[in-house]
């Protein structure tokens, strides 16, 4: 491969980490160019922890009000955390990237395995910033071996994920085995086409000896990066000792760490099989409890089909006896992966390679959703996504959506350009994904900016019905719904559209909570999970952690010693947290400061939003995540939705189906807005959904611009009483 000329080139001296901490961000223009090391300061680690924290710090500062996702001033920062590159507990390679996001116009975060997380945090930083937008295709090099940072003029042809990555992993290093001391983040042509472009992120597996992809899929940050001409960014750190973040204290870790590897060890077969399976565990379950999103989340269940998806099917897929974890030390090996897999369409058809994944909302999304139950097809269209650089879950949904549209005749086969986009048509779905990725296709590049886009372009130029568009089309603040059907539980619609960045379900999965174990009979009762989970959920992505070893593995007598609501938060494995934390930091917090270490960023970031809508980051709510919306949903489950009409008081009898629908769907609008009023208050929030100033001060964020924000789009008639 040519050598590839260098457009800007700075030396620095990597800072060592000291109790999880570089204390220095790095910050490259790719516009002008410029390079900057900046200082963390203690306020910015006690109010923002690192992680998601620093990425919504740094991001604050460097945009404006206005700032659109293509504007140079726009940024991708990276941060892992004080607990990520940990090697002695399972989890902790995780990276976290934020943006502006083409989608929903305010603050997106999305996070992602692999080593690119670990290896910069290495080579001396906390946090990476990068701005601007170069003129040239660029590719951005961290070298924390030889202390430099370099942009250099690409000479890669293919752009795609698969390819570039391969081919900078060969670039770099010097070895087979230097391969891993490299980490490269890129997009594909399918980023640079849609608004829901992800970043993979790469790692390299010595037994495979492939490198691999792990994705910051939501929210369009790949799509970013290729508006900012940025064909990659590469880390290499070759230095790596068992201790590299330099913890106080290395003998508490180790215990910790090896009491979890053995419950891993020891009942991970008989609970979520994550180390056979994944989690494509999950496929059956889903089916079972009309979960699983069947044909744009008309049905939750396909008795007839689920067999051919069952995770028996995946599994004698998946490549088996291999350690599959994404960062060293985690046992959790929840990285599947199918090797030897020749495609069959597209741009690399007849190629043998190894696909990462599909994890269980990948199953769901181009699979069930689009009314697709065949893994090998699934399997092809991983491979297209990952390699075109677009999120597998806002794809599935946006597709299966469309499909909707064309069934209902909102669309023909004249406005697809000949597509017969028919649920379970195989063929033409894929065709549209490739010619989503090319970009010339006129409906096609309507397609790849997601369903808010869609809906009213779709009015515009095909005259299609708004109304009937508005009540199928899956998303939330203009994000696309991920792979779980919420219309029973109430408490799960706040846990996908009452989120900070839309219906994605790393906020709070409280279905089962909810639904099943009828753990949550009032508003009080649901409001106060949705500020627990998501505050929960929200520390792991300060520090640099995976959620998967929290829950999706508990120890033996957790539902035993453990009332059923706090079990459902594994005690004892928010205590391991707590353990770490203070083991690497010094620190020492209690398990209810993880709760409150959170609280700061969350509403920090709800302000953000507030401030980048101008007072409009309103949460919406499509009608069919609250119920059925046609007949043949209905009658899919005819007994039980006459039994919920009973529940409240209306006798089905004698009315029409179209009728008992909308009986249904008024009530659960009124719903909609009493777990809303419920959560807002809970949360110390108005009724705009804007934090109090006093909720501010309690969390000593009332920094004087973040309060300029709330004082602006508050009136006191907004307060809750």
């Amino acid at each position: 491969m040519d050598k590839m000329k260098v457009l800007a080139e700075w030396s620095y001296t990597p800072t060592k980490i000291d109790k999880g901490y570089t204390r220095k961000t790095l910050y490259v223009n790719v516009g002008e160019p410029r390079m900057e090391i900046r200082d963390v300061t203690q306020d910015m680690i006690d109010k923002f922890t690192g992680g998601r924290g620093f990425d919504l710090k740094l991001l604050w500062d460097a945009v404006k009000d206005t700032t659109k996702w293509n504007d140079p001033e726009n940024e991708i920062v990276l941060s892992g955390g004080p607990l990520c590159g940990i090697t002695q507990y399972p989890g902790t390679g995780k990276c976290y990237a934020a943006f502006i996001s083409p989608l929903s116009g305010q603050t997106y975060d999305s996070n992602s395995g692999g080593y690119w997380g670990p290896l910069t945090k290495f080579s001396g930083f906390d946090a990476i910033e990068i701005q601007g937008k170069s003129e040239k295709e660029i590719i951005i090099f961290i070298n924390g071996d030889d202390g430099k940072i370099q942009i250099l003029e690409s000479n890669q042809p293919d752009i795609n994920a698969y390819t570039i990555t391969e081919n900078l992993h060969e670039y770099f290093a010097t070895s087979e085995a230097d391969k891993r001391s490299i980490s490269v983040v890129s997009a594909g042509k399918g980023a640079e086409t849609s608004y829901f472009g992800c970043m993979n992120m790469s790692f390299y597996d010595p037994r495979r000896k492939v490198t691999r992809l792990k994705q910051a899929g939501r929210g369009g940050g790949g799509s970013i990066m290729r508006d900012k001409k940025i064909a990659a960014m590469v880390v290499k750190y070759s230095k790596m000792t068992g201790n590299e973040n330099n913890v106080v204290d290395l003998d508490t870790l180790q215990k910790v760490g090896v009491k979890l590897h053995k419950e891993i060890h020891d009942l991970d077969d008989s609970q979520c099989k994550m180390r056979k399976i994944g989690t494509a565990h999950l496929n059956e379950i889903m089916d079972e409890y009309h979960l699983l999103p069947v044909n744009n989340y008309k049905f939750g269940q396909n008795s007839a089909e689920i067999a051919k998806i069952h995770s028996s099917e995946y599994e004698k897929l998946f490549t088996q006896g291999l350690p599959d974890g994404c960062w060293y030390g985690c046992s959790m090996a929840c990285a599947k992966a199918v090797d030897g897999f020749t495609i069959q369409t597209g741009p690399c058809k007849g190629e043998k390679v190894t696909v990462d994944g599909p994890e269980y909302e990948t199953v769901a999304s181009l699979g069930s959703n689009v009314g697709v139950f065949d893994p090998l097809w699934t399997i092809e269209a991983n491979f297209y996504a990952d390699h075109y650089g677009v999120d597998t879950i806002s794809l599935g949904t946006t597709l299966a959506f469309v499909c909707e549209c064309f069934e209902l005749g909102l669309i023909n086969k004249t406005d697809t350009n000949d597509l017969e986009l028919r649920f379970g048509n195989k063929k033409d779905i894929m065709e549209l994904i490739h010619r989503m990725a090319v970009g010339t296709d006129e409906f096609a590049a309507i397609v790849a900016k997601g369903i808010r886009y869609i809906k009213k372009a779709f009015a515009e130029k095909y005259n299609s019905d708004a109304k009937t568009m508005e009540a199928i089309g899956m998303e939330g603040q203009g994000v696309e719904t991920s792979e779980y059907v919420p219309k029973e539980s109430i408490a799960q619609w706040g846990g996908y559209y009452l989120t900070l960045k839309g219906p994605q379900h790393d906020e709070a999965w409280l279905i089962f909570m909810d639904m099943v174990n009828k753990q949550l009979p009032t508003y009080e009762d649901k409001a106060e999970a949705l500020h627990y989970f998501p505050n929960f959920r929200t520390w792991f992505s300060l520090v640099g952690l995976c959620k998967l070893p929290w829950n999706d593995v508990e120890p033996a007598n957790n539902r035993i010693v453990n009332p059923p609501k706090e079990a459902a938060k594994v005690p004892e494995h928010v205590q391991n947290y707590v353990d770490i934390f203070n083991a690497v930091t010094g620190k020492a917090i209690k398990k209810e400061d993880l709760v409150t270490m959170s609280e700061k960023v969350y509403n920090f970031q709800r302000v953000f939003q507030v401030r980048m809508k101008q007072g409009n980051a309103f949460h919406n709510i499509p009608l069919r995540a609250l119920g059925p919306v046609f007949a043949d949903e209905w009658d899919a489950r005819k007994d039980y939705y006459d039994g919920k009409l009973k529940e409240i008081g209306v006798e089905p009898a004698g009315l029409s189906t179209e009728a008992k629908i909308q009986k249904l769907q008024e009530y659960r609008l009124g719903m909609w807005e009493g777990l809303k009023t419920a959560v807002y208050k809970r949360r110390g929030w108005n009724k705009k959904g804007i934090p109090t100033v006093e909720t501010l001060k309690r969390l000593g964020i009332d920094y004087p611009e973040v309060v300029a924000v709330v004082e602006k789009y508050s009136k006191p008639e907004d307060v809750i009483a």
